[in-house]
């Protein structure tokens, strides 16, 4: 069975997700970034979500984790929870 690892930034608007995701891009630390920013109680591990396999997360980020190329920043992917993004 495939298995994954990513993690996110769990904010509230598109616009956030997308200054957030060119400052990442730009060399921001991703990790500081989501303890900085994430609503998320991953944030306290830099946004780590662990591993985890199909079906386990909402569809919406399952699709972007298991079809995305590795060590690339995502999104924004909207899902119930807020806009959000991994790498």
């Amino acid at each position: 069975m495939a298995s994954a690892g990513a993690r996110h930034l769990l904010v509230a608007t598109e616009e956030q997700c997308n200054d957030i995701k060119k400052q990442i891009e730009e060399g921001a630390d991703f990790a500081a970034m989501a303890q900085e920013h994430s609503s998320c109680p991953s944030k306290a591990q830099g946004g780590d979500l662990g591993t985890f396999g199909p079906g386990q997360m909402v569809p919406e980020f399952d699709k972007v984790v298991f079809s995305a190329p590795l060590n690339e920043v995502q999104g924004p992917v909207k899902t119930q929870y807020s806009r959000l993004f991994r790498s």
